[in-house]
């Protein structure tokens, strides 16, 4: 086969990215070069999309057609698509946008290695990946799809139902991984909750993961990503408890606190039951940060709906909290059944009030772990010294810690860190004396 090169680029969330990487692992198994995030140089495009917001689409449209233009350009022979957006709208890709060479989904991508590698090409396991990010780090896709139907959300739409993968699957994929030198996984899904219920007649299997996970040798950082506040698996809770190596950290979307809201949005839960679920969550593992994502301007809305939420972020002091304001999807239960009615500089105010807020208490909790000792996963070198993150931090999206140039220290590996100060979100701190 002649020299050959794949530029994959991958839009969207960590669950697309798992995805890219699985296809760089066929590419090269089948002796065809891959780079991560540019097409520049390459033969061919691979565009993996997300479609599961307006912007989002509108990005990776973006990306399309600038690959497009490349292969005007004579740049390259060929542009790809996969992914959420191709999923969904397969067909009006293929009638609007003809100049592709192939268009594939979530599901059927492994094409795209049989049209530029052949039909003989290697035949890797179905987890094994090339990763995108540094080698200490890694994202673990557990399941894939979503059964809860809120909304707001065209996941459903997009994935189809909720289907977990084998424990032993997983373990064997994270084995290999930390054999190799990766340190940190972080678990990832639609719905995180209703992980197993597919193959264990309804009960989660998300607690006997973690246990599985956790006694992997090199494993050192374990954190969980997505969990559904609904029918919330407690038993988790006991098995993060267990592990040292388990993060005390949970990465759970609440999107509000409004009774009336929450129905609409078809969460399947009521304020004082999230309030109940914080209460559990935080006397089961003791000093967990808990990540959530909150929405403003769902329909039905009102201003005092909002400023109960605002009370809710001042109530709970989320550690890591992240907003967005509603945007009407289509085909979701939401735009069939609610009029998009609550104005754009309505929402973008409430926005603005909502992370103001939760600012302030983001900088205090920042400060008050001066003085603290943490363990710290070092990410990088720079001229003026390392960063990293403790285990309170996801990469990409939370916080970080500013270390000094001395004494050297290995990038991947994890120490026990001094915090000695903190600048907004961010903390400094010096390795601990051994």
């Amino acid at each position: 086969m002649s020299h050959m090169k794949v530029g994959i680029v991958s839009m969207g969330c960590s669950k697309n990215l798992v995805d890219s990487e699985r296809l760089a692992r066929r590419f090269l198994d089948a002796g065809i070069e891959i780079d991560f995030d540019s097409a520049e140089g390459a033969d061919y495009a691979v565009i993996n999309t997300c479609g599961f917001i307006g912007d989002a689409k509108e990005e990776s449209i973006e990306k399309i057609m600038d690959a497009l233009a490349a292969k005007e350009r004579g740049e390259l022979r060929g542009v790809y698509v996969m992914g959420c957006l191709s999923e969904r709208y397969r067909s009006e890709l293929a009638d609007e946008i003809p100049e592709l060479d192939g268009i594939y989904g979530k599901f059927d991508w492994d094409g795209i290695v049989d049209e530029l590698a052949g039909k003989n090409r290697a035949s890797a396991r179905p987890w094994e990946r090339e990763l995108s990010t540094a080698p200490h780090y890694t994202y673990v896709k557990v399941s894939e799809g979503c059964n809860r139907f809120c909304a707001f959300c065209a996941i459903p739409l997009i994935t189809g139902r909720h289907h977990s993968r084998p424990v032993d699957e997983i373990a064997a994929e994270v084995a290999d991984l930390a054999s190799r030198g990766t340190r940190e996984f972080n678990i990832i899904a639609q719905d995180l909750s209703s992980y197993g219920c597919d193959i264990a007649e309804g009960r989660s299997l998300l607690a006997e993961l973690v246990d599985t996970l956790a006694v992997i040798p090199g494993v050192e950082m374990l954190r969980l990503h997505y969990a559904y506040p609904a029918d919330f698996p407690y038993d988790v809770l006991e098995a993060m408890a267990r592990h040292s190596n388990v993060c005390r950290y949970l990465d759970i979307a609440l999107q509000h606190i409004d009774d009336g809201v929450l129905a609409n949005m078809r969460r399947h839960i009521t304020g004082a039951e999230t309030r109940e679920l914080l209460a559990r969550i935080r006397a089961a593992v003791p000093g967990i940060h808990i990540r959530t994502t909150l929405m403003v301007g769902f329909p039905g809305e009102d201003e005092a709906a909002f400023g109960r939420l605002l009370d809710f972020v001042r109530e709970q002091r989320f550690e890591r909290m992240g907003a967005f304001a509603y945007c009407e999807e289509e085909g979701t239960y939401g735009a069939r059944n609610f009029a998009d009615d609550i104005p754009d500089d309505v929402k973008k105010d409430r926005l603005d009030r909502l992370m103001a807020l939760q600012q302030d208490i983001a900088f205090d909790i920042a400060e008050s772990k001066v003085g603290q000792r943490l363990r710290v996963i070092v990410d990088e070198a720079t001229a003026g010294g390392y960063i990293g993150r403790t285990e309170y931090d996801s990469p990409e999206v939370d916080c970080c810690v500013y270390l000094p140039a001395e004494p050297r220290l290995e990038i991947g590996a994890v120490y026990d860190v001094d915090i000695t100060g903190s600048e907004d979100f961010d903390l400094l701190g010096v390795v601990a004396a051994s």
